[in-house]
Order: C-alpha cells, then structure tokens, then sequence
C-alpha cells in the first residue's frame, strides 16, 4: 500500500480522471513524485468499479482501492448490508478480502475480526475502516486457520466467502475445491464457533451443497434487481432439522422475501391451468430456490405445467413477488408459422427453441412494448403467449 496516493493532489487528480483515457494515462510520464503511473490507474479503475455496486467507498473522500479483482469479487453494498441482518455478537470474517462484508457485520455486531491473507489487501481495508471510523474491527495479516490454531478464541459466529478458483485460477464447482475447502475443516471449525455463514456462487447447486455440507438451518438465495448474486448457506452445530429456504430480492425502493422449509418444494398438489387472465414469472430468487409447489401455497394462482415454471390467474395477484403480464391472446406453435411480429421482448421456459434460434427463425428484433412467451401447457402442447408487462 503506497500512502503517498493519499495526498490531496493525488487524490484530487485521480478525482478528475474518472471519465478519462486510462490507456493516455499509461503511456504519459509520471506525474509524482514515489507514485508510478499503474499504481494512479489501479485507483482510477477501482473507484469506477464502486462508482455502483459500492456508492459508499465512491463517494467517501481517502479511500484506498485495492487492484479491480479484489473488488470484482466482493459483496455489492446493498447484498452485504442485507448479510449483515444475519449476523450479531462477535464475528471472525475469515475471508476479509477488500472488507465490504467485514464493514457492514461491524454496523451490526460487537467486534468483528477481518483476517485476509494478502498482507496490502489488509492494510487497505484497515485504512478505509479507518476513514469511515468504524473502530471495533481488528484487521489480521494472517491465515485464518492459522490465526484460529494459535488463539483458540470463540465466536458467535464464522463467515467465509471461499475463492471459487482452484491453485491454477481454474474455475471450480464444488465446495470442496474453493480455497479454503470448507467441508473437510468443519470440524476444526466447530471448536471455535457453535454458527457458520458461508457465501457460495450463485451458480452452486442448491441440492449439491447441501449434500457437502452438514448441520444446515437456513438457505438464503439473494438476488439483486433479479439477479442472483450470492447463495448463503447458515450451518448450526449439532443441527439435524428441516432447511428453512429464504429467496430473498433486492431491488430499488424495497426487498421481497418468500420463505418455504425444504420439505415443503416436493410436496406438490398443483392446480394446472391454461393461461387466463395474467400470467406471471417468479424472481430470479425464487426460480433459484426451486420451490416451484409452493407458490401457488403463498398466492392465489395456478401453474401453467409441471414443469413451466410460469403461473396464471384470472384476476391480478398484485403481490406476487416477480413479474406480472396481462395476456393478449394465445396462439399454438408451429415451424410453419409466418413472421410474427417485427419487435418483441422474448423468454422460453420449457421449449425446445432457445431465444436467439426464435429470433432467427421469426426474424424478431429485441424490444418494444410486446412480450412473447415461448412455453409448453400441462396438455404438453407448444404454445407462444402474447402479454403486454402490468409490472
């Protein structure tokens, strides 16, 4: 960490470069005096990278940035601030990387220990803790496991946030090929915490972390503006109870929440019908939670087929948590069928076709008021629905 990017001339010139030409920047000559022209560009391109998913670093004057990968692989604000509601007491952030999560547990708890590896990455998220004076974070410049093995120090709760690349940076799926390998240490683990938090990709299998992991009480899949971005997976020493599921959405004025136990997805008396009235998509949090049976428990709606994962009503569910359309007209599907229209909004779910094969095929640009659903009906028939968006 070179603190002479600190100064106010230094901060003030990577202030007004914001909007400009790194790679002129680069090839320039050096412009102060102990400050190298990457380490200049390392700042200006790790603000820009929090100008939206981090506004608070972005704003706030004295900020450090660590390199673009560091930030690339923290928690957005908003999902942080949403983990932190999870936590409370005395927390070990094993994982503490650029210490988005670190901060906002620390807005919540009592104490919170950030323990990061990379000795610079440390002294960054120290500093900045520093600037935005929260005061009750110890920073570690040590292995977690290690840091852990020499304190023998308890608390209330564990989080880890393991890199999902293995030694050679490959890219891996399974909890116990990311770094650090949780399943085979929660033993070791469990001497020091009687609560685990872990952060997985969102592309993790539900049911495949389930299977790796023990002692799991809760599931949170969080998305943002219908994305999901991180799964959550709350363990419990010694607990052997059904897994409570929370699909939880983030988006801009407000949160939805659809909670389920795991025992109750499978537990289907479905009432399939053909497309009425409205037809409505779940969340990307929902659809990742895979509690397709419950939804019609939770709203006054009827699913179009077992395996359609779109619902139907004939009068307007306002509440439903996803989007909701207002049905035009119904056609069935045909190879042979003539250009539909020339512009509209597209989405398959359990078709044969994908988006971009129905666009050439019906020469459909992407857009405009109509949306087109591709889909299959509980009589197995292909049909496209016609709707208009209500929300």
């Amino acid at each position: 960490m070179n603190t002479l990017l600190l100064q106010l001339e230094v901060q003030a010139f990577i202030e007004e470069h914001l909007a400009k030409d790194i790679t002129k920047l680069l090839l320039g000559k050096s412009l102060f005096e102990g400050v190298s022209l990457s380490e200049l560009a390392t700042q200006i391109i790790g603000k820009n990278k929090c100008k939206n998913k981090l506004p608070k670093w972005f704003s706030t004057k004295g900020i450090y940035f660590p390199d673009k990968l560091a930030i690339e692989q923290s928690s957005s604000q908003q999902v942080a601030r949403y983990k932190s509601t999870l936590v409370q007491g005395n927390v070990l952030d094993m994982t503490g990387g650029f210490g988005v999560d670190t901060y906002y547990f620390a807005k919540q708890c009592n104490s919170v220990i950030h323990c990061e590896l990379q000795q610079d990455l440390s002294q960054i998220a120290a500093h900045n803790f520093g600037v935005f004076k929260q005061k009750n974070i110890q920073c570690i410049a040590q292995d977690a496991f290690v840091f852990l093995a020499n304190n023998k120090l308890k608390f209330d709760i564990i989080y880890l946030d393991p890199a999902r690349r293995d030694l050679d940076k490959n890219k891996v799926f399974f909890l116990k090929d990311c770094i650090p390998n949780v399943p085979d240490n929660l033993d070791f683990l469990w001497q020091f915490t009687d609560t685990i938090l872990l952060k997985t990709s969102p592309m993790l299998d539900i049911q495949q972390g389930i299977r790796e992991l023990s002692n799991v009480t809760d599931i949170h899949i969080v998305a943002l503006n219908n994305e999901v971005k991180e799964l959550l997976f709350l363990l419990k020493k010694d607990y052997t109870a059904d897994i409570h599921i929370h699909a939880v959405h983030i988006h801009a004025h407000s949160t939805d929440s659809f909670h389920f136990d795991l025992n109750q997805k499978n537990m289907e008396d479905t009432e399939y019908a053909s497309p009425e009235h409205f037809l409505y998509e779940p969340n990307a949090a929902i659809l990742k939670s895979g509690g397709f049976g419950v939804i019609p428990q939770q709203f006054p709606v009827k699913k179009l087929a077992q395996h359609t994962h779109l619902y139907t009503s004939e009068d307007l569910v306002d509440d439903f948590q996803g989007r909701i359309f207002r049905i035009e007209k119904v056609v069935p599907f045909n190879k042979s069928l003539r250009k539909l229209v020339s512009q509209a909004n597209i989405t398959t779910r359990n078709f044969p076709l994908s988006v971009s094969q129905i666009r050439k095929q019906f020469k459909i640009k992407e857009g405009g008021e109509l949306y087109l659903f591709f889909t299959t009906d509980a009589l197995g028939q292909k049909i496209i629905i016609f709707c208009e968006k209500n929300r």
